[in-house]
């Protein structure tokens, strides 16, 4: 149910401003001190629940420290795989910046913080946003693109991550013990890294409806070739590798399709201009299982597929946030693009990780609508 204040004149205009642009108007500032933080319940961020603003585009109250750590995964002979955590935490006495401090000791304050997953380069864009407002975050150096055609990096990327996971869930980085809650984890990324997100939703490769497509996409996939940039056979020709290349644990199954590249402790996801329709078809995307939040620029020309995705999506708790007007670069390339994409992701998975069922509002239709330039759901104007 809408909720309506009044607001007089001069009061409907600053709230439109403030409702649909996160710059027009002072927001609440980082509490960042040089002290420590006082006890956790004095730490969390109170939010009108007004949807009002774009509140979530501001940095909460606490620093952002950032350590690397480097692995090498036994079960991929020895795959070489870089990370760099970010965590709450406590600013250096010696240091005014706002941004990410390196080395900085954590903050303990309401730790264990609930744990997002993604490749640096996305990481540098939204982690000191969402950990400022209380999660930890892990990134995998280095894989945010596939080069000029796809490749085995559909499949390496996807268990990158997962291996990432799994080490910090199992042996957290040295002096970093209890800070990460990986029971409670989500994953984000963009435009390449959307796929590798929704690879970590529960979706599954469908090898028979891809290899269908190559050369000779059926009526479903043809519809949209003139905007999927993203189709491409190469895998189709050496199938053969590229299967050997994922292993029979993936690859096997009764069913014909592959085992999703997943973890149960992956509560909700976040793919953002992302792809995979033709990797994965309409029964892979079946098997999405979990929370999905799609967001997408109406003009990329990954949109017709982003939609065609988020209609196929076995999930029910689904929904699609659309930038009207929008190309791919616009939406991380503008201040403001990237403060409200950071608004969403802190609702999304504030709401289900943290357990902020206030933060509901804040990505819902009620919300949206109050954007002339975002539509919910499939902008098909």
């Amino acid at each position: 149910m809408k909720r309506f204040v009044s607001l007089g004149k001069v009061g409907i205009v600053m709230f439109l401003l403030v409702a649909c642009n996160p710059s027009a108007a002072t927001l609440p500032q980082s509490t960042e001190t040089t002290q420590p933080k006082p006890p956790a319940t004095a730490t969390v961020l109170q939010v009108s629940p007004e949807p009002a603003a774009f509140t979530l585009s501001e940095k909460g109250p606490y620093h952002v420290g950032t350590r690397t750590f480097s692995f090498n995964d036994a079960n991929r002979d020895g795959r070489y795989v870089s990370i760099t955590v970010w965590y709450p935490a406590v600013q250096p006495g010696d240091s005014t910046s706002k941004g990410p401090s390196f080395d900085a000791d954590p903050d303990f304050s309401s730790a264990p913080y609930p744990l997002i997953l993604s490749d640096t380069k996305n990481a540098k864009l939204f982690a000191p946003y969402l950990v400022s407002h209380g999660f930890a975050w892990a990134s995998v150096d280095g894989i945010d693109t596939w080069g000029p055609q796809m490749d085995v990096g559909m499949i390496d990327q996807p268990l990158d991550i997962l291996f990432m996971l799994d080490r910090v869930a199992s042996s957290p980085p040295e002096g970093l013990e209890g800070m990460i809650n990986a029971e409670q984890v989500g994953v984000i990324g963009y435009s390449f890294s959307g796929y590798n997100t929704l690879a970590l939703s529960g979706a599954r490769i469908d090898p028979e409806y891809y290899l269908a497509q190559c050369p000779n996409p059926d009526a479903t996939t043809e519809a949209i070739l003139t905007a999927l940039s993203a189709f491409d056979c190469p895998p189709s020709g050496p199938w053969d590798e590229f299967v050997a290349h994922a292993g029979d644990a993936i690859t096997t199954s009764e069913d014909g399709m592959w085992q999703p590249m997943t973890d149960e402790r992956i509560r909700a996801v976040i793919p953002m201009a992302g792809e995979g329709w033709w990797l994965f078809g309409e029964r892979g995307l079946a098997a999405v299982d979990r929370p999905v939040l799609i967001i997408a620029g109406t003009q990329d020309k990954l949109y017709p597929e982003n939609a065609l995705i988020y209609e196929h999506l076995g999930t029910h708790d689904k929904a699609m946030i659309s930038f009207v007007g929008d190309g791919h670069m616009v939406m991380v390339s503008d201040y403001d693009h990237i403060a409200r994409l950071a608004h969403f992701a802190t609702a999304f998975f504030g709401y289900h990780l943290q357990g902020r069922e206030d933060y509901a509002e804040y990505f819902s239709e009620d919300f949206v609508a109050q954007c002339d330039d975002l539509f919910y759901g499939v902008y098909d104007k």
